[in-house]
């Protein structure tokens, strides 16, 4: 599924690297009158936020990370962003293999395969991966160029269906969908030479 409103340009990774931020979760916790409690997980999956405002030292970032804004029109439309605590199927200082991650079974006519990254028993859908870096298996075999990946919705689609009860793998590097969770910034004018925007907030996009 296509996200509506996006822009398919990434934010430069100068501001990345200096992000803070990870996943939340949603759960209702209830004090029971026994001290105990009674918990609800309402999402039933996570949503990823990060603060890119510590990249802003310099006039150039500040003047950088204000074009990238206005270009987006605030939280109007969605880009792309590198998370690079997460941003790849396997370790983060590992390259992909084609086995990283388990992406469905074969029934001998389904094609088509959403990658998807695994955190224990919890799933995610990779819905930006990168060109160049998708390596896909079936039952551990590599494929070389039996397959076609849409690198915005993250789908997967082989030339020939899987036999019956073979396994789908496979391994990419990825970006975040996400957009600004603010329509202002609020910047400050250090010195000649340098300038800040204290909260640049970022929240991830779902389907």
């Amino acid at each position: 599924m296509s996200l509506s409103n996006f822009h398919d340009v990434r934010l430069p990774l100068s501001l990345a690297f200096g992000a803070s931020g990870g996943p939340e979760r949603r759960t209702d916790v209830v004090s029971l009158s026994g001290g105990g409690e009674a918990r609800n997980s309402v999402w039933a999956g996570s949503r990823r936020r990060w603060d890119v405002g510590g990249a802003v030292l310099t006039l150039d970032a500040l003047n950088l990370v204000i074009e990238f804004f206005e270009a987006r029109r605030g939280r109007l439309h969605g880009f792309r962003f590198r998370d690079f605590t997460d941003d790849r199927s396997g370790p983060p200082e590992q390259d992909p293999t084609p086995t990283d991650q388990f992406i469905g079974i074969g029934d001998g006519s389904a094609t088509q395969f959403g990658l998807l990254k695994r955190y224990g028993e919890v799933e995610r859908r990779i819905l930006k991966p990168l060109e160049g870096t998708v390596q896909v298996a079936v039952d551990g075999v590599p494929l070389t160029d039996r397959f076609a990946v849409d690198f915005g919705t993250g789908m997967l689609a082989l030339d020939t269906p899987p036999a019956p009860g073979s396994s789908v793998y496979a391994g990419y590097q990825f970006d975040c969908p996400v957009r600004f969770d603010t329509d202002r910034l609020e910047a400050t004018l250090e010195s000649v030479r340098s300038g800040r925007i204290v909260n640049i907030p970022l929240i991830e996009l779902t389907e």
